[in-house]
Parts: C-alpha cells; structure tokens; sequence
C-alpha cells in the first residue's frame, strides 16, 4: 500500500480546488516563490506557490512569507463548522499575500458531485450528494443539541456550574458592593 504523507497530500488537494476555480490561481499567481507555513496542533506544513498560482511542498530551510496559525481540533472543525476555523485562524507575515491566501482558502468550494460523477455517472452522484447533505446536517443539528443539553444539564441540573441567572444576580452584588466600597472610601477620606 502506498502512502503519501500530509505535506505531500495538501497541496495535491488545494491544487484540485484551485484547478476548478480560475480565479484562485490568478489571485495568488503575483506571489510565486512565496511560502507559507500551515500551523495545526503539532502540524507543520510547508506550502509554496508556484508561477501557475498552485501550491508545492515548501522547505522549512527556506523563509516563510506567511504563517498560519490553526487550532489542534481543525480536521473536526472543518468536517462540521468551516467559518470557525477561519475566525480561529491567526495569520502573521506580508499582508498582501495573508490576505489573499485567507481570501482563497475561505472561498474554495469542493464540488463534490462533479468529481464523484466522472466515477459513478451524474445521477448516482446527485444522490449521493444529497444523501451526503443530508446525513451532515443531522449529524450538525445533532452535535448542536447535544452541546445544548449538555450545557443545560451542567447549569441547570447538577451542580457542577451555577445557572447564568446565578452568575448575573452574583456580578450585580459585586457591583453594588464595589460601589458601596467607593462611597465608604470618599467618606473616609473626607474625615
């Protein structure tokens, strides 16, 4: 069995998305022979953009343009909320090319169907498609719910952390009692 490490494997994705959306390839074009580095958890992964505007495995020996900064938990967050992994991502370096490589990554969209139908023909991979749709949004909508229970049962039924209406009544007496602290502290001082 042949197996392709992840440094090799990301940019063979990206180069597919890039190849069914022209623009991504014009947009980052301009920066051939920039090189990024991809943060994620223990995860470095060297990318450089080539005169086509496509990606390449990079080489740590040679300077970075632009460092991304991703959370550990990014593969399950790109499986089930994709905007959260951009709002969590912390890009540093040349802020022509950040911003680009930020507008490329957040506006390339697999389209799933077109690559399963060269396998299976167009209308097993339409329902594929949906089925796949399908199942991704009850397991959201499920992942939602149980996060929500989850949170109730913590706040509302055990101990373990105090209702929000507790935690608001408790910050409302500190604020009295700061204040209070404040007109002691004038009086005093006036004596």
């Amino acid at each position: 069995m042949l197996t392709i490490p992840f440094e090799r494997l990301l940019p063979r994705i990206l180069n597919h998305l890039i190849q069914n959306e022209t623009w991504a390839s014009e947009r980052l074009r301009p920066f051939d022979g920039k090189q990024t580095l991809i943060r994620a958890g223990g995860l470095d992964i060297y990318l450089v953009v080539d005169s086509r505007g496509f990606f390449a495995a990079g080489s740590p020996k040679e300077p970075v343009a632009v460092t991304v900064n991703l959370p550990a938990d990014t593969p399950a967050k790109l499986l089930l909320d994709k905007d959260a992994v951009f709002q969590a991502a912390r890009l540093s370096g040349s802020i022509d090319f950040a911003e680009t490589l930020a507008f490329v990554f957040r506006n390339l969209h697999w389209d799933i169907e077109a690559d399963l139908a060269a396998y299976v023909g167009d209308i097993p991979a339409y329902r594929l498609e949906r089925l796949r749709q399908k199942v991704f949004s009850v397991t959201r909508e499920s992942a939602s719910k149980a996060t929500q229970n989850i949170v109730e049962y913590l706040t509302e039924d055990s101990d373990s952390l105090p209702p929000p209406r507790e935690v608001a009544a408790f910050i409302r007496e500190v604020d009295v009692l700061r204040d209070a602290v404040a007109r002691f502290e004038k009086r005093l001082a006036a004596l």
